[in-house]
């Protein structure tokens, strides 16, 4: 009776002593659009010391397609045991799953939401040559690009189109990366991104700054006016950086991501390498970040309803 009573104290015992090894191989992080955008950025910002702080390698790994949904459905997919994450942003978790036909998953049900890592607002941006000559130009284009369809950059384009009462059509790209290629070579005039690959670019003047989504200019391109002054209120919108894992991921799993990814955004490097990129770095642990997610979903709504995002 003893030996079946430890015998069965021991069984119990093994899922525990799993999930306090974790990790113990190589962590994932899934990122929905292509290398050289905001979210890959980001990703491999954090990859290094989230590695050093977990003890293992982690590696990022980009899934570009549909609006974020294909990467988005890979890690609602995945085995919630830790090893295979997403940096999370308002495409793939508040936009991309309502503009495709058949909603392919809930952003809010079927993700353990970990931690929120910062925000950055979305640039209006020109060729310098093709482009327009300010943002109240945009009617004078006929195209706009951006990081892929139902990208917040999309979205952004569209609510333009609407408050200005001006017809673009829309370029999608498979990320931030290609569609500046081609914004630079002069094969579309206009693009619309996450502020965060940008900045180096509109300061060596190979891409004109229209404006930024924000209330208040960004101390990294105090040249270029906001949406507001512009007098778009209606355009304000920000981008948030995060990191997320399939639903069911174990507390023990999500508590010691979080304390990871809290150190980090604390750390004045990453601080600094953030604002560099037009990013604020925030702190917010799993509940309030679940939260801000259903808020964002709710909010981004109309926007997409009305531009009829397919």
């Amino acid at each position: 009776m003893t030996l079946h009573r430890t015998l069965i104290a021991a069984v119990l015992a093994l899922p525990l002593a799993a999930h306090a090894a974790w990790p113990d191989k190589p962590v994932r992080i899934v990122v929905t659009f292509a290398a050289g955008g905001a979210s890959d950025i980001v990703a491999r910002a954090i990859s290094e010391p989230l590695g050093k702080a977990l003890g293992q390698p982690v590696i990022v790994d980009n899934k570009p397609g549909a609006g974020g949904t294909i990467g988005g459905l890979e890690v609602v997919r995945a085995a919630p045991d830790g090893y295979t994450l997403m940096l999370s942003n308002s495409t793939p978790t508040s936009i991309g799953p309502y503009t495709v036909p058949q909603q392919p998953y809930d952003p809010v049900k079927q993700f353990t939401h970990v931690a929120m890592l910062g925000v950055a607002p979305v640039l209006f941006m020109a060729n310098p040559k093709s482009g327009p000559a300010s943002l109240k130009d945009l009617g004078k284009v006929d195209t706009f690009g951006s990081g892929g369809p139902g990208s917040i950059g999309h979205v952004v384009g569209e609510m333009a189109k609407a408050a200005m009462k001006i017809k673009m059509t829309h370029i999608p790209y498979k990320g931030g990366a290609p569609m500046t290629t081609d914004l630079i070579a002069g094969q579309i005039p206009v693009g619309i991104d996450v502020i965060t690959a940008f900045v180096p670019m509109v300061k060596e003047g190979k891409i004109k700054g229209l404006a930024v989504t924000t209330k208040t200019r960004s101390p990294l391109l105090p040249d270029v006016p906001t949406v507001v002054e512009l007098g778009y209120p209606q355009l304000v919108a920000e981008n948030y950086f995060g990191v997320s894992g399939p639903a069911g991921l174990p507390k023990e799993v999500t508590d010691k991501l979080g304390v990871a990814l809290a150190a980090i955004v604390a750390d004045p490097a990453i601080v600094k390498r953030f604002e560099e990129l037009g990013i604020t770095a925030v702190k917010m642990g799993s509940a309030d970040f679940t939260a801000f997610v259903a808020k964002q979903v709710t909010d981004w709504q109309p926007a997409i309803k009305a531009a009829d995002l397919k």
